[in-house]
């Protein structure tokens, strides 16, 4: 029951008397209370938790994001509630849309460049690749890479040594810079359909002005490992994830793509 958890007044107010399942999807440490027609996301109170939710209420009206309903802090335990309206359809992983790539891929499409349409000129956060490699340098040096949790190339006989090579190949190696506004995790349960457009896009904490290519490395990597049974329990074998390419009618760059995937093996 709801009122055995130790929320807020104003957010337990919002929510008493609600049905609501837990939702685990994902690798975040974040516990996560889906209701009929809201979210309820909490985790350890930071600044990037209340950049996030700055950009959360900027994105309002300019692509469909969650509303923020609610947002508290509880200073005694350290804790953030960030109550949220619910994005419509369905997650785009989902088995109607993989067993259906050529329109999964136009959906994804849409949804990218619905992204890169927005005006990031006043926007309330930018993510250089200079602070993702700072915070990746922060990470190695702190041992919190988990290697095993790596594609099987990147460590070992045939990719790095360890870590520590590659966040060097990683800062001598920056590629050029295409400023968007990038979703930041773009993988396919971040990305929700709605019928014949996009829902809305959910999991915000990395959005912000950044590379076009990030983007589009992780959603073709999230595509990839979707349909080969890597995330998820079932393989698509003639799936090919190069289909968003031809959706987005774009000439794949390797080398970004390359670098992008390999820059977040180490988050």
């Amino acid at each position: 029951m709801i009122e055995d958890f130790n929320l807020p007044k104003k957010i337990k107010a919002l929510v008493l008397g609600k049905n609501y399942t837990s939702d685990d999807i994902g690798k975040s440490q974040a516990k996560v209370l889906m209701f009929d027609d809201c979210v309820l996301k909490t985790e350890k109170a930071s600044t990037k938790n209340d950049e996030t939710v700055k950009v959360m209420r900027w994105l309002e009206g300019k692509i469909p994001v969650p509303k923020v309903i609610a947002y508290e802090k509880d200073e005694a335990t350290g804790l953030q509630y960030l109550l949220m309206s619910k994005v419509p359809g369905i997650m785009s992983c989902d088995d109607y849309y993989m067993s259906r790539p050529n329109e999964l891929c136009q959906h994804l499409a849409e949804a990218l460049k619905l992204l890169w349409s927005v005006d990031i000129s006043d926007c309330p956060r930018k993510i250089t690749l200079e602070d993702k490699l700072k915070e990746a340098r922060y990470r190695v040096e702190n041992n919190l890479i988990d290697v095993d949790d790596a594609e099987p190339e990147t460590f070992g006989p045939a990719g790095f040594e360890n870590p520590v090579e590659l966040l060097e190949w990683l800062e001598a190696n920056r590629p050029t810079y295409e400023p968007v506004l990038s979703h930041g995790d773009c993988c396919l349960p971040n990305i929700f359909i709605d019928g014949n457009k996009p829902g809305g896009f959910i999991d915000l904490g990395d959005t912000g002005a950044g590379d076009k290519w990030l983007d589009i490395a992780l959603c073709y990597r999230s595509l990839k490992h979707n349909a080969d049974g890597t995330w998820g329990k079932k393989i698509y074998s003639d799936f090919k994830a190069e289909l968003l390419f031809d959706a987005l009618g774009i000439k794949p760059d390797w080398d970004k793509i390359k670098y992008y995937i390999l820059l977040y093996e180490l988050f």
